[in-house]
């Protein structure tokens, strides 16, 4: 017979009578270091709104996912947080990382995506061999010697989990890479340019189950020395590898938490009804 107390309880009996429509954790004490954070964040596209209210704090070395509905903001908050809405929306409050606002007119946007980098959904190599696609990024911007250029591609691969598989064919094109392989070698190239933060656009969507895995044990091995904010629509994906989420719906970031209590412990009904299947 089955013991009726060890079953789960539905994670609807876990939302309050009276739950609050919006539920944002409060990151305002010393044990939480901030590497990015939002302030009025607002994005249209002509006249259509598409994030009305998008206020977040990340915290460093941790992994953010922001989950919800196609067409809820998702994607477009996150390419806010490295200027690539640039000439295509109107952005409009305050993207802060260390200290400057860099939705400033005044902000160098090359330079600052040294800092902030971004993986988006489908990987693009360059047409050029796995060693040119880490190396040509850095040469176009700075002068190094082959040495210098060895090392990082080394390195890079290594930490994207990838040396082992292609450290005897660096000359061969990238183009000819499994889809998994592609994905890595494209974080590779973000991170030899040494970012703080990575921005990831459904990076794994294109993926095969296994290669998927491969990609998340990647992600958490990273986050020992970077920030990450992954825009994702897998659920399972949010719950196995992020330490935070955020719910967005209609533009809107209706709930932030600690990934644990998003998906346990909703405070926010709409919260509950997404992770429920209720829609979505």
């Amino acid at each position: 017979m089955t013991d009726k107390s060890q079953e789960l309880k539905p994670v609807s009996d876990f939302i309050p009578e009276k739950a609050p429509e919006r539920y944002i954790i409060p990151m305002e004490d010393d044990k939480h270091e901030i590497a990015l954070s939002t302030e009025n964040l607002q994005v249209s596209y002509g006249d259509n709104l598409s994030l009305s209210e998008g206020d977040l704090r990340f915290e460093r070395y941790k992994i953010t996912s922001l989950i919800g509905a196609s067409g809820s903001g998702k994607s477009t908050f996150l390419r806010s947080l490295n200027r690539m809405n640039d000439g295509v929306a109107n952005v409009t409050g305050h993207i802060w990382y260390r200290g400057l606002d860099i939705n400033s007119q005044d902000i160098d946007v090359y330079e600052m995506r040294r800092h902030i980098g971004m993986v988006f959904q489908r990987p693009n190599p360059f047409a050029k061999s796995i060693y040119d696609n880490i190396t040509f990024p850095l040469t176009r911007r700075g002068k190094y010697t082959k040495a210098q250029l060895d090392e990082i591609v080394e390195t890079t691969l290594k930490q994207a989990a990838l040396w082992d598989q292609v450290k005897d064919e660096l000359n061969k094109s990238a183009l000819s890479l499994s889809g998994g392989q592609a994905q890595r070698l494209v974080i590779a190239r973000a991170l030899a340019l040494k970012p703080d933060i990575l921005l990831l656009d459904e990076p794994s969507s294109a993926l095969d189950p296994i290669s998927s895995a491969q990609f998340e044990d990647t992600l958490l091995e990273l986050k020992k020395n970077y920030t990450i904010i992954i825009v994702t629509h897998n659920m399972q994906q949010a719950a196995r590898i992020s330490d935070y989420t955020a719910f967005m719906h209609q533009g809107k970031v209706i709930e932030y938490d600690l990934t644990r209590k998003i998906f346990t412990r909703p405070k926010v009904e709409l919260t509950n009804d997404y992770i429920s299947g209720n829609f979505g």
